[in-house]
């Protein structure tokens, strides 16, 4: 018998499956059951089973945690004029200059023209492949590249905003393959356009180069597990926001910039 948690449950659901731009066809094909097991979860007539949640947080890209914090909200703005939000501790609002958006389009689109055909380049590989370049281009410019927001999932860092926005591209800038990588369901991308590489500097291409040329043969687990050690994953806790600032207190082995004894004192 369905409780008040399994309608809250539902409700919230419904309500983050809405904000990342998510129909309930496309979520029920992502979970693998039926449109109408989708509503009857959202409505809080269907149990969520454990198993169930699992393979949900993996569809939204939200840790457990996250997902089951009723009193927290998740927001994604995209294409908003910037404007500081008042503070509000249940919320994770993430409000994406266009500006922003375009530079994410075209970063993505030119990582997928160099390593999308790779077959251990999924998702999940896309997201630290997109989390290295961010990161490492802050640590070495002090400036964004794409600037993206990062929060702490098991898997990894991940990009919350990566959702809507290539829902966005897909069927114009790219597609959406499902494929088996060994035994494993994989969710891969591939262009369906060449990246404006105008909207790249010299130096971005250098730092998105760098990291492609390091990473991109790691599968899944191991890029997870290298994600894993990276001072900025290692001090956040899970479900919040990475910030970008921890970056300059990485450890050699993940450290971009050569910091002298001006950057250190």
């Amino acid at each position: 018998m369905a409780t008040d948690f399994d309608k809250k449950l539902g409700r919230r659901i419904k309500q983050i499956r809405g904000k990342l731009g998510l129909s309930q066809g496309a979520l029920a094909e992502g979970l693998n059951v039926s449109r109408e097991t989708v509503s009857q979860i959202e409505a809080g007539t269907r149990k969520m089973t454990a198993e169930n949640t699992a393979v949900l947080c993996n569809v939204l890209n939200l840790t457990s945690d996250v997902l089951l914090n009723l009193k927290r909200d998740i927001v994604v703005n995209l294409d908003k004029p910037a404007k500081k939000p008042l503070a509000d501790k249940r919320q994770i609002r993430i409000s994406v200059p266009a500006k922003n958006v375009s530079k994410f389009k075209e970063v993505l689109l030119y990582v997928l023209s160099r390593v999308g055909s790779k077959p251990n380049v999924g998702e999940t590989v896309l997201y630290k492949l997109l989390y290295f370049i961010d990161f490492d281009y802050y640590e070495r410019y002090e400036e964004q590249l794409i600037g993206a927001t990062y929060i702490k999932n098991h898997h990894g860092p991940t990009p919350i905003e990566f959702t809507k926005i290539v829902g966005d591209m897909e069927n114009k800038d790219l597609v959406r393959i499902r494929s088996r990588y060994f035994q494993f369901p994989q969710k891969k991308y591939l262009p369906l356009r060449e990246p404006d590489i105008s909207q790249l500097s010299a130096k971005e291409f250098s730092v998105i180069d760098s990291v492609i040329e390091r990473l991109s043969d790691k599968n899944a687990a191991e890029i997870s597990a290298y994600s894993h050690g990276d001072v900025p994953w290692l001090t956040t806790e899970d479900g919040e926001v990475i910030d970008y600032e921890s970056v300059f207190y990485r450890t050699p082995a993940y450290s971009v910039r050569a910091y002298d004894d001006e950057d250190i004192q």
